[in-house]
């Protein structure tokens, strides 16, 4: 097994929670009500466990694993993907804060909650497939097979360790959640 189908495992939990998200805000869209706490609780999941769990592995092992095998940083796959990592965060934090201020009673943010939602899908599908199709291969070709279990046993120190014990398993049960309540 290589280092890389863990994270590959973790993409399929995201894609649920980003079909979830898209049909909430696709309902938003069309005048049906869909509560805000759905997209603080996306959001929530999408900081915690997309960004905070997975994207992790991927800046703070991953990406310096290539790059010690000679992948570069910048005009490479691994710039794009930071920077993609970058616009997510923004996206996120945009949704959170409208479906906030929509929560507050400014019925207003509906369609500014629905917009960030349905770019950050866009965006993380797009980026979930550049990953899975050619970044995850290279890895996987360019990192030496006695490496990839130092890279396993790393993604498994910032599951448990970094993120804290426990946490990853509670943004696994917010995604089944998620994907039940939209």
């Amino acid at each position: 097994m290589e280092a890389t189908d863990s994270l590959m495992g973790e993409h399929r939990v995201i894609e649920r929670v980003l079909t979830s998200l898209e049909t909430a805000a696709q309902g938003l869209t069309a005048g049906r009500p869909v509560g805000a706490a759905f997209f603080v609780e996306a959001a929530d999941f999408i900081k915690g466990f997309a960004d905070g769990c997975h994207h992790m592995k991927e800046e703070g092992v991953l990406f310096p694993a290539l790059e010690a095998a000679g992948v570069p940083r910048q005009g490479g796959p691994i710039g794009v993907m930071l920077a993609e990592h970058v616009e997510g965060r923004r996206l996120t934090q945009a949704m959170r804060s409208a479906a906030l201020s929509l929560a507050a009673g400014q019925s207003d943010q509906a369609a500014a909650v629905a917009q960030h939602a349905l770019a950050y899908v866009a965006l993380l599908r797009q980026h979930i497939a550049k990953e899975d199709r050619i970044l995850f291969p290279m890895a996987d070709r360019v990192i030496a097979p006695a490496a990839q279990g130092d890279l396993t046993e790393a993604f498994e120190r910032v599951e448990h360790e970094e993120t804290g014990e426990g946490v990853h398993e509670k943004y696994h049960a917010l995604a089944h959640e998620l994907s039940r309540s939209e």
